[in-house]
């Protein structure tokens, strides 16, 4: 955390939370009987509610998106590089509505919840969730705030795959889709690296069916795996060169099988320190609602007519490096919306990052986001 902060954050926030008595339909054919949201705001939400946009997580995020829970945190919210006075998403303009989706592990109701019918942790026992069923726990929480139509839903990866079902589903309850890095759906190379991410977590001695927690436990080794895997596919090659290369820890290669190439202790350490902050039932549960999104598949499997289901504008944004959802994949989207006639914008960003380049600081696509937000705030309201 810096000396101070930044003119340009939301600053100190404090997280809020939504509970919800009315029962959840779930996509499953389960229902959770009540179920609690926690999520952050940032800005004034204006006088006729319009100027509000929903900004939706990937697989490892969170509600906070933006600013500092105190003054001792040494890194801020997530989207921090978007979201605040006078950046992309102007909190002097608008709203800014960040949940952590159901089935989370940062305070919304989730595995490591109590289950009311039982008393225990909810553990395996927690229902599979959706995209769609996040959305609908998200409309439930727009209400609550008084938000009948958000001026954006906008998300990267899993988080731009929910924009998406809000635009095909709510089409009445939002007025721009910002998908980003995302795709209608998981290709089977995805779904591979998920599985063996699973696997590595549910082999885990200490994994205990998904009881650990009633036994002071978890699966730390198959959730640092998971991790591992994940984040290799999150960077480019490029990108990865750039960084490691193949530079060796020490002089002298030691001919065992301790870590001896910097990318290695770099692969050690993201899987350590997530394994320290994230839930193993939660990854499991979000690897598969990603596995299990398709926006077309209820719409004969044609993209142009699940497209043609929206009322609202895009701007979908693709990444050169970006092999996890790569161009091709938004432009698939692009040529569906094209076809059924929807107003869309959409660039692809030249970025050496890979994934994570939806993350961080790349000028083109901030300016970008800046001037696609700027639009949109030219056409609210003068209360706004």
């Amino acid at each position: 955390m810096p000396d101070q902060i930044p003119e340009d954050s939301v600053g100190l926030v404090t997280p809020q939370r939504a509970h919800f008595d009315a029962p959840l339909q779930l996509a499953s054919g389960r229902t959770l009987p009540e179920f609690e949201l926690v999520y952050e705001t940032y800005g004034t939400l204006n006088a006729d509610r319009t100027n509000a946009v929903l900004v939706c997580h990937a697989l490892s995020g969170n509600h906070h998106a933006a600013g500092y829970h105190s003054m001792e945190d040494r890194k801020p919210g997530w989207w921090d590089l978007c979201i605040g006075p006078g950046k992309p998403i102007d909190t002097n303009r608008f709203f800014v509505v960040a949940p952590n989706n159901l089935g989370g592990c940062h305070g919304s109701t989730g595995p490591n919840s109590q289950n009311p019918a039982t008393g225990r942790f909810y553990g395996p026992d927690f229902p599979m969730v959706t995209t769609r069923d996040w959305m609908h726990a998200q409309a439930r929480l727009a209400d609550r705030l008084g938000i009948e139509r958000f001026a954006a839903v906008a998300g990267g990866s899993l988080g731009g795959m929910q924009a998406l079902q809000w635009a095909v589903d709510l089409p009445e309850r939002i007025a721009h889709a910002v998908v980003i890095a995302a795709a209608p759906k998981l290709s089977a190379q995805n779904i591979a690296f998920n599985e063996v991410a699973r696997q590595a977590i549910l082999r885990d001695p200490e994994f205990h069916g998904g009881r650990y927690l009633e036994l002071g436990s978890y699966p730390k080794h198959g959730l640092s795996l998971a991790r591992m895997v994940g984040h290799i596919t999150y960077l480019s090659d490029d990108a990865m060169g750039q960084k490691f290369g193949r530079e060796l820890r020490n002089p002298e290669l030691t001919y065992d099988y301790n870590h001896q190439f910097q990318v290695e202790s770099y692969l050690h350490y993201q899987g350590d320190v997530f394994s320290e902050r994230f839930d193993a039932n939660t990854y499991l549960l979000m690897t598969r609602a990603l596995d299990y999104f398709d926006i077309a598949k209820e719409y004969d499997n044609d993209l142009t007519q699940a497209m043609a289901q929206a009322r609202c504008k895009f701007l979908l944004v693709s990444f050169t490096t970006d092999w996890r959802f790569s161009p091709a994949r938004s432009e698939e989207m692009v040529q569906a919306l094209i076809a059924a006639g929807r107003n869309l914008s959409y660039a692809r960003i030249e970025a050496a990052q890979g994934h994570d380049a939806f993350l961080l600081s790349i000028p083109r696509y901030s300016e970008l986001l800046r001037s696609y937000f700027t639009r949109i705030a030219a056409r609210l309201p003068a209360s706004a």
